[in-house]
């Protein structure tokens, strides 16, 4: 179970922009959470990533407290969840070709062995090219960056998926590939996922459940 209870969330010198949330995903299970641009619904799912240490509230990974955030998080909970976020040129680091983008996650938890495997499994599955491959961001478009961005996120097996506005700067197509391959992964592992966007169709035709910003918590 990922489980965020009672969370109030917010940046330095600034009032809290979630307040009193509580949200919960069984495992294998895909929520929906359905929000306008600017309610809170982003930092949430840094909340829920282990990337932005909540002001009050818990986050639960499978029955385990938080113990910790961004790099300071237990390896065992950091690697439990894989994060795509909107803007795939934000989270990548332009001086890496996309194959070490998406093999990061690998050396940065000593995993220096496995990744040519790891590729050749990973690559085909997001529709990445050993000529794309090759390339570093500012040389491929928005999509195949963003396919790079999810390879990386499942690159470490992670049992749960928090997609934030993960298609919002795609084309119809690419995003239903993309969704395809969160889907097979979420059928082949049983991964549970988070799937934070503004377009209701596309989120309740994904998601086992949709729910709506407004019905978070007291104060949202």
């Amino acid at each position: 179970m990922l489980e965020l209870r009672d969370i109030t969330a917010g940046y330095r010198r600034r009032d809290p922009v979630v307040r009193g949330v509580s949200l919960a995903i069984a495992p294998g299970e895909a929520v929906g959470l359905l929000g306008p641009s600017g309610c809170g619904k982003s930092t949430l799912a840094r909340v829920a990533a282990l990337l932005h240490r909540p002001e009050a509230g818990t986050v639960v990974l499978d029955g385990e407290p938080a113990a910790g955030w961004r790099h300071r998080a237990p390896r065992s909970q950091r690697t439990a969840v894989g994060v795509v976020f909107q803007q795939p040129r934000l989270s990548a680091d332009p001086r890496l070709t996309l194959a070490a983008l998406i093999a990061e996650p690998l050396r940065a938890t000593g995993r220096r062995t496995g990744i040519p495997d790891r590729m050749k499994e990973l690559a085909p599955l997001v529709g990445l090219g050993d000529d794309l491959l090759a390339r570093r961001p500012h040389e491929v478009s928005d999509g195949q960056l963003q396919r790079a961005c999810l390879a990386r996120a499942l690159v470490l097996r992670p049992r749960w998926l928090v997609c934030d506005e993960m298609t919002a700067m795609l084309d119809a197509s690419t995003t239903a590939a993309l969704v395809a391959v969160v889907e097979d992964y979420r059928r082949r592992t049983g991964a549970g996922l988070l799937a934070v966007g503004h377009d209701r169709t596309l989120l309740e035709r994904w998601c086992d459940r949709t729910v709506t910003w407004s019905e978070l918590g007291p104060e949202v």
